[in-house]
């Protein structure tokens, strides 16, 4: 019995299939932060949360689990999405809202937690990598967005300076100008827990740039230029080597100007006699 092999085409489709789902991500989140930056409502925030809840999936399924644990963390991962839509749906404003929220933060900061595994794990770099990384940076600053609307609920309501009012545009906005270092100043937080939170996601999107972004970025130019440098000066380091060796062994053996190459076997010429005259006296038959 003869095991048929799997054509290497339809693996590599399998694979690019698999790592779109890095791009499609990408595109959930982008989709997700206009949804709630032009459109108010319980309804868009509880479908925001269905949002994370497949954004949190797609990342379990390219986390490299096992099948049993993508299982159960899909499941746990399912459930509380629910109840944390409910609760946001019967108690915005309050301790409901807050929980709701804390949860949506620990969904993304497991989702980010997977995407940047499964980059880091790759043995190249390409451009879903980067899709990943970028993905990942707005995981971040989402997952800080959802953090102060928790704390802005469990503190009755209050979480910016001179009493401005916060709601989840603002929350995002927030959260993205301090994951930047913009620090435009319309919007500052009050009180120390806030301001421990924002200290700490300004800290996590410099390290995040710099090190992770930058590298895959700096990785990914350098093996697209790689292989054009190997196919531009490949033939002719080849042609100089096969130049080296040929005259290390001897085959090649230069003489005085105005002197022909020997051929090997062939008779050296005799005293006083030249190399082209000897060369035509082996060639000449009698006529």
């Amino acid at each position: 019995m003869t095991t048929r092999s799997v054509p290497r085409s339809a693996l590599d489709g399998f694979r690019l299939g698999t790592m779109n789902r890095t791009g499609l991500l990408l595109l959930i989140l982008v989709f997700t932060y206009l949804l709630s930056a032009f459109t108010k409502g319980e309804l868009i925030t509880a479908f925001q949360i269905l949002l994370f809840l497949a954004v949190v999936l797609i990342a379990l399924r390219n986390g490299q689990l096992r099948p049993g644990a993508v299982r159960i963390a899909s499941i746990v991962v399912l459930a509380g999405s629910v109840l944390a839509a409910v609760l946001l749906a019967l108690d915005k404003d309050g301790p409901g809202g807050g929980v709701a929220n804390v949860w949506t933060a620990l969904i993304l900061l497991l989702s980010a937690v997977l995407i940047v595994r499964r980059v880091l794990d790759r043995p190249d770099i390409t451009l879903q990598s980067i899709y990943g990384a970028v993905s990942a940076y707005l995981i971040l600053g989402l997952m800080f967005a959802a953090v102060y609307a928790a704390i802005y609920h469990f503190s009755g309501d209050t979480f910016f300076a001179n009493g401005r009012m916060g709601d989840t545009q603002t929350f995002q906005y927030f959260s993205f100008v301090t994951l930047t270092t913009l620090g435009y100043g319309d919007y500052t937080a009050a009180a120390s827990g806030g301001q421990a939170f924002a200290v700490l996601e300004a800290i996590t999107g410099q390290i995040f740039l710099a090190t992770l972004v930058a590298r895959l970025v700096a990785g990914f130019r350098g093996t697209g230029r790689r292989p054009a440098q190997r196919a531009a000066r490949g033939p002719a380091g080849a042609r100089r080597a096969r130049t080296r060796r040929a005259g290390a062994s001897g085959l090649t053996r230069l003489g005085p100007p105005g002197t022909a190459r020997r051929r090997p076997g062939a008779a050296r010429p005799a005293a006083g006699q030249s190399g082209s005259e000897a060369a035509g006296g082996q060639d000449s038959r009698p006529g």
